[in-house]
């Protein structure tokens, strides 16, 4: 049988990281102010002096942690605490039969802890928990409690259907819905305008302030290309299959006519134009003249008929160059070959066509129905929108596709 070792190795084997934090945590628990600097020259002081008894330990953790003589008592309590099975320490400055020291200090104050007493059990866990966690499997009440995260009126309600909102929280989500197109994406024009940083030369302002240095160019002005916001045309459907999202879809349309350059239409058997109805700056007033101006609602639908109307009229140019954004479901009363072709002429005359379908974020959605399926080779996209979550999610890829 070997002998024991005269000199055994103190903390063999364990962590001493997680040794300094754990220490240094009983110690502020106890009132000693043992902060991030005080650990990390704890684990220096492990990692150079050789732990070949209790009082080399005992040494390095009292230099590297107490700062102050007063928490010398402090911290021989914990000590022993902690190392309650190992021999006898030699600790020349324990105070802790005749008190602490009383020496009062107006900057560092110490703070009394609830708990420095040991723990039944005696030793040091290697790896603690925070009070939080800790308490939960025991049961203890006197753990820190989190608040709990509850959320915002406009979260609580995004990814609750439309026909479940009342009119006061469909206008809460559109006023949402706004913000999330604050910042619209802009496009080259060719035209140009004078600016500091422009690459070509303007040569009229250039000319005449010449004329006031004898025809000499001393100041060369700039220009560079005129960027507008992208223009915008939103059709929504207001038939009757789309009776629950009308109203949020109206608030859609507001959302684009008071953010950015944008032409709205509802179409149900005909087509109306809402742009300047929805522009309102109330809300409500908005939603409810352009629930009044539409005078087909939740009645048949017609997607070709209204799409080929719109090329014809003279807003028709005003889908050369947009995003042409279609809301419906994609029930279709027209023939399929007729709405193919609307949007063969749609997709060649606008930048991007994209169509928002509430019920295509329906598991195992497949675009069969033969207006959606006659419609989806000349669109760009198909998102859905079913909820205001879809629809912020909708905006959000809108303006990354046109940047």
């Amino acid at each position: 049988m070997p002998a024991a070792d005269p000199n055994p190795v103190v903390l063999r084997g364990v962590d001493r990281a997680a040794f300094a934090v754990s220490f240094a945590n009983r110690l502020r628990g106890a009132g000693v102010p043992a902060g991030l600097t005080e650990i990390d020259d704890l684990i220096r002081a492990l990692a150079a002096v050789p732990l070949d008894s209790a009082a080399a330990l005992y040494w390095s953790a009292r230099v590297a942690l107490v700062r102050r003589e007063s928490d010398l008592a402090a911290f021989d309590r914990i000590f022993e605490a902690v190392f309650a099975d190992a021999p006898p320490l030699p600790l020349p400055l324990t105070r802790a039969a005749a008190g602490p020291a009383a020496r009062r200090d107006d900057v560092h104050v110490p703070v009394p802890a609830a708990a420095d007493q040991a723990v039944p059990g005696g030793g040091l866990p290697w790896a603690t928990l925070p009070p939080a966690v800790a308490g939960a499997d025991d049961g203890d009440e006197s753990g820190l409690r989190l608040p709990q995260l509850r959320p915002s009126d406009v979260a609580a309600l995004a990814a609750r259907p439309f026909e479940e909102l009342d009119p006061r929280e469909t206008a809460l989500l559109g006023a949402a819905l706004a913000g999330e197109l604050a910042r619209w994406p802009t496009r080259r024009t060719r035209r140009h305008v004078p600016h500091s940083g422009g690459r070509r030369i303007a040569l009229r302002p250039t000319i005449a302030r010449a004329r006031r240095t004898a025809w000499e160019p001393v100041v060369v002005v700039r220009e560079r290309p005129l960027r507008r916001p992208r223009r915008v045309v939103l059709l929504a459907d207001v038939s009757e299959s789309m009776r629950a999202q009308a109203t949020a879809y109206l608030h859609l349309m507001r959302a684009f006519a008071t953010v950015t350059e944008a032409e709205v239409f509802a179409f149900s058997t005909g087509l109306t134009r809402l742009t300047r109805v929805l522009a309102h700056r109330s809300a409500g007033e908005a939603i409810a003249q352009a629930s009044a101006a539409v005078t087909d609602r939740f009645g048949g639908t017609r997607i070709a008929t209204t799409i080929a109307a719109l090329l014809r009229s003279h807003h028709g140019n005003a889908v050369r160059g947009a995003l042409v954004v279609i809301a419906s479901d994609g029930w279709d009363s027209d023939p399929p070959e007729a709405l193919a072709a609307a949007m063969a002429r749609l997709a060649r005359r606008a930048h991007a066509v994209l169509w928002l379908n509430p019920r295509a974020g329906a598991p195992g959605f497949t675009p069969t129905v033969a207006a959606m399926a006659a419609a989806l080779p000349y669109c760009t996209a198909l998102l859905p929108a079913a909820t205001f979550a879809d629809l912020s999610v909708a905006a959000r890829s809108l303006t990354d596709a046109l940047r």
